[in-house]
């Protein structure tokens, strides 16, 4: 564990092992050098307008144990600055590439400072997320096209897919050079439904956005609002009951269940075994009516709320000894017809050096052998004996593959458990009268998602209103390592390789 007296910057303590400091931007390089140096990981950076000034803030994490460093760096409204962190972290220079973006803060010295979020069509000087900038402005409507960089060479020509799919997908564009069937290097183009979510939020109250939260990414509803209900708790104060946090684990592996069993059928449909796939939907659906009898939605919102938890009833162990014997057949089907196996392996590579340069989570880092699960790391409830991060180091498609099926049996293992030691079906406290702290201290909320770790950082006005809501979904850390994944793979792998991380546009595209 780091000590804190080795950071330029006084930290005190201002929430759930959450220590936060002030420091000026030419400290914050050092700062996050030391930080990063000790093993810490940039989870978020968030831009603020706060009226007559601004700010950005920096969350880093570890674990185990639970630690969470801010640091709170102010600046010139009249010309907001940062130095950039691009040569020190990957996602930093992502996260700043979006801060310019939003709140026209610039990263000095970044190496790629191009857009992000906002297309080119964008008048230029805008940025949403500043106070003054309430009404989309006119388009520009001779942008002229993405400046993709193009690759050269005999027999090499561009394959352009999207950003409208054949199939009930959101909007993505991928570019890919290619010779023969081998893909030399692709760009996927995203933000196509950038649908301001986070400015949506301000002003509002508690119960909105929740209501928001669980809407973020359609399939992860429990995961961003266990995430999002935290923060509020968090910069409340709010302790919340021992029997509402076992329910909310229930509920998490619950939507980890119904999604991996859905991502193996479609891994097995994209190398053509339709026989899997039709069984692991007839048992999604099994799972999809047993989410709707435990929350009264097949999705699972309303189940974490504010101050705890509400269910309706909890899986049986006979509810989970079907699902759990459903599930090892469709696992023997799948794993069995040499031809699917071959064709995940090998797949999609992503080794370890890169899943870890480029700050990759979830599902896609543990099967490139990275270790980080925020279960462990940043737990609310206490796991069950014995319990470890499913870990592969193929990182190929058939390592994602295989992460998914330990992870349902891990997950199903894991209700097993928590379902013994919950005593109440409702375990909710009122947040009642409780003061809000200083606006700047704020909350955060950190959950293991199916997909990977879900944050939420929220602040609050002197009413108890959103003042500030900055979301991560793991899906913004994973985008970048799908393309260095697809050197070398053929094009008509591009499907599987693509399904095998399975990311999603909705939680890239806030």
């Amino acid at each position: 564990m780091i000590s804190l007296d080795a950071l330029p910057v006084v930290l005190r303590p201002v929430g759930h092992r959450r220590h936060a400091g002030t420091l000026g931007p030419v400290d914050l390089p050092e700062a996050a050098a030391t930080l990063l140096g000790n093993g810490m990981r940039l989870a978020l950076v968030s831009g603020h307008d706060d009226g007559t000034s601004m700010r950005a803030v920096y969350l880093f994490t570890s674990g185990p144990p639970d630690t969470r460093i801010e640091l709170h760096v102010p600046l010139d409204r009249s010309n907001p600055q940062v130095p950039t962190l691009a040569k020190l972290s990957f996602p930093a220079s992502r996260f700043e590439r979006e801060m310019a973006d939003l709140f026209g803060i610039e990263p000095v010295d970044h190496p790629q400072p191009r857009r992000l979020v906002l297309h080119q069509h964008w008048p230029a000087g805008w940025h949403p997320m500043r106070h003054e900038s309430t009404e989309p402005p006119e388009m520009v409507a001779d942008a002229g096209s993405f400046p993709f960089v193009p690759v050269e060479g005999p027999g090499v020509y561009e394959i352009p897919v999207g950003p409208v799919h054949a199939g009930l997908i959101e909007p993505g564009h991928f570019r890919f050079w290619v010779v023969g069937e081998t893909i030399l290097r692709m760009k996927a183009r995203l933000w196509f439904v950038h649908k301001g979510i986070e400015q949506l939020l301000q002003g509002k109250d508690i119960a909105f956005g929740l209501e928001i939260a669980e809407r973020i990414s359609g399939d992860t509803a429990v995961g961003h609002a266990l995430a999002y209900c935290q923060a509020v708790e968090d910069a409340q104060q709010v302790h919340v009951p021992d029997d509402a946090q076992v329910l909310r684990g229930v509920l998490l592996e619950l939507e980890r269940l119904y999604n991996h069993v859905a991502d193996i059928g479609a891994l097995c449909n994209d190398v053509g075994f339709g026989l899997a796939q039709a069984w692991a939907l007839s048992l999604r659906e099994q799972l999809l009516q047993l989410n709707g009898e435990v929350t009264g939605h097949r999705l699972l919102r309303g189940g974490v709320v504010p101050g705890g938890a509400r269910v309706r009833r909890l899986p049986t162990a006979a509810d989970l000894v079907e699902v759990g014997d459903r599930f090892e057949e469709l696992v023997e089907l799948a794993t069995s017809n040499a031809l699917v196996m071959e064709r995940f392996a090998g797949t999609a590579t992503l080794d370890e050096s890169h899943a870890r340069d480029l700050g990759v989570v979830g599902v896609v880092g543990r099967a490139s052998g990275l270790v980080f699960d925020a279960r462990v790391a940043h737990p609310f409830v206490d796991m069950a004996e014995g319990f470890s991060p499913v870990l592969h180091t193929g990182g190929d498609a058939l390592a994602r593959f295989l992460v998914r099926v330990d992870e349902v049996r891990a997950s199903l293992a894991l209700l097993g458990d928590l379902t013994n030691r919950v005593g109440n079906l409702h375990a909710v406290v009122s947040p009642g009268a409780r003061g809000v702290p200083d606006h700047s201290t704020g909350g955060v909320g950190i959950a293991e998602g199916w997909r990977g770790v879900v944050i939420h950082r929220v602040e609050l006005d002197e009413a108890g209103r959103l003042a500030r809501v900055k979301v991560v979904d793991p899906s913004f850390l994973n985008w970048p390592a799908l393309p260095v994944a697809l050197a070398d793979t053929i094009v008509p792998d591009f499907p599987l390789a693509n399904k095998s991380f399975n990311l999603s546009y909705a939680g890239n595209d806030l």
